[in-house]
């Protein structure tokens, strides 16, 4: 997504390398069991390697920018999900931090924009960082826009 005008890239977010524990659990798993599990081993070692490329391409081809006046948002491979709302438009930002995103540092980002939408998204790294940063931008575009006497 272009920047407008004026617009400026604050803060750069991007998902977390634990989007390839999965993968990396089958592959190993899968490649364990192929002496003596055959077919059905390396069907699973096959599709770990599939969801691995996939992990790869989505972790490779997202992003998620916070500028100045919007939040910008593209994630996904096979479904790209791509987002731009306004900061004067977000209702609300909310976290959600599972145990092990606690302990690794990653999690899911809920914006409600327009008291209608909710655009998630999953896996982000340092999510508490971005979460700050996107209320903080929040609370300057609010000041920026409040009139003075």
């Amino acid at each position: 997504m272009e920047l407008f005008e004026n617009e400026r890239v604050i803060y750069h977010a991007r998902l977390h390398w634990a989007l390839f524990l999965g993968p990396a659990m089958l592959l190993f798993l899968g490649g364990l069991s192929i002496s003596t599990k055959g077919l059905v081993a390396a069907i699973m070692f096959g599709l770990g390697l599939l969801w691995g490329i996939l992990s790869y391409k989505t972790f490779s081809n997202s992003s998620i920018r916070l500028t100045n006046k919007r939040v910008l948002v593209r994630v996904g491979t096979l479904i790209r999900k791509m987002y731009a709302v306004s900061l004067t438009d977000i209702a609300l930002v909310d976290l959600h931090q599972p145990s092990l995103g606690v302990i690794l540092n990653f999690g899911n980002i809920t914006i409600l924009h327009g008291n209608k939408f909710k655009s998630s998204f999953k896996m982000v790294a340092s999510p508490t960082e971005f979460v700050a940063k996107v209320r903080e931008q929040m609370a300057a575009t609010q000041d920026d826009a409040l009139p003075t006497s």
